[in-house]
């Protein structure tokens, strides 16, 4: 009667854990490849590569290297630009439009989706006061 009860009792375990588990893997799943939060996730770590060291983590424009840099790189929270012009200065770099030549162009480094999550992630972290010109 004991190994009964034994084995009923671990096989109801296996079965709530079971369950936990199927549970926990419905609530979280991965968002799809294309989806914006998936981009803006992607993005944000791509961001925290290359571009927080001048920008900062948090977009402000205050990195570690800023005090470095005159102009002081750009504060992408509070940036009124469009996403075209986003796309643009990271392929090409400031310099190639107009910008500081601090900015390097990073268009031979990141591949169309890092660039295109990035602009995700920049346009998600954008003050909702400013206006996109």
């Amino acid at each position: 009667m004991k190994k009964i009860l034994f084995a009923l009792a671990l096989l109801s375990m296996g079965v709530c854990a079971w369950a936990a588990e199927k549970d926990a893997s419905a609530s979280g799943e991965l968002p799809h490849k294309n989806s914006l939060e998936a981009k803006v996730y992607r993005g944000s770590i791509v961001f925290q590569y290359y571009c927080a060291l001048c920008h900062g983590v948090n977009g402000d424009g205050n990195g570690r290297t800023a005090r470095l840099y005159k102009p002081k790189p750009a504060n992408l929270i509070m940036s009124d630009k469009n996403d075209a012009y986003k796309e643009l200065i990271i392929r090409r770099g400031g310099e190639a439009i107009g910008r500081s030549s601090f900015m390097p162009p990073w268009g031979n480094e990141l591949t169309d989706e890092q660039i295109a999550d990035v602009v995700a992630f920049l346009r998600s972290i954008r003050s909702p006061t400013v206006e996109v010109k």
